[in-house]
């Protein structure tokens, strides 16, 4: 949320594009994922949400972007995007990749680690906006009452 409130400071129209991945399991549907961003940013006018799940640069191109966005928090973040960018820069070069990098309160927050939390019970209140917390606490608990181990979770339990 913060990269997306950063980049609107530069950009008249920021569009937070939520990649598909067919292979990966996701907690949330994309239809899901997609209204808790949107709620996320109810009141900013200038920045929309879809879906996609092309190569982003094809994606971008569809879309009439120049730039794509992303966020770096810590130096192995930085490799992949290094990459990613110069990937990216040899598909499209037309299109600009522009990184911030995260404010430091938010160094520590990746998504796999608050579902890691949040699925152990423990409270994600301060990594999170309220209504994602409580979907969080909701999915967690259908997935429990529903005898579902979750593959959504890295390591914390040790």
């Amino acid at each position: 949320m913060d990269i997306a409130r950063r980049a609107l400071r530069l950009f008249d129209e920021v569009l937070v594009a939520i990649y598909v991945n067919p292979g990966k399991p996701d907690l949330f549907s994309v239809e899901e994922r997609i209204q808790l961003v949107k709620e996320s940013f109810k009141n900013e006018t200038r920045l929309q949400v879809a879906s996609y799940n092309e190569l982003t640069v094809n994606y971008a191109r569809a879309m009439n972007a120049y730039a794509i966005v992303r966020g770096l928090r810590v130096f192995s973040d930085f490799e992949l995007e290094f990459r990613m960018a110069l990937a990216n820069r040899r598909l499209a070069p037309d299109i600009e990749i522009v990184n911030f990098i995260a404010a430091e309160q938010h160094l520590h927050i990746s998504s796999s680690t608050i579902r890691e939390i949040a699925s152990l019970g423990g409270d994600v209140s301060s990594m999170a906006p309220p209504h994602v917390v409580n979907a969080l606490n909701r999915r967690f608990a259908e997935l429990k009452a529903q005898g579902t181990n979750s593959s959504f979770m890295v390591s914390l339990e040790d």
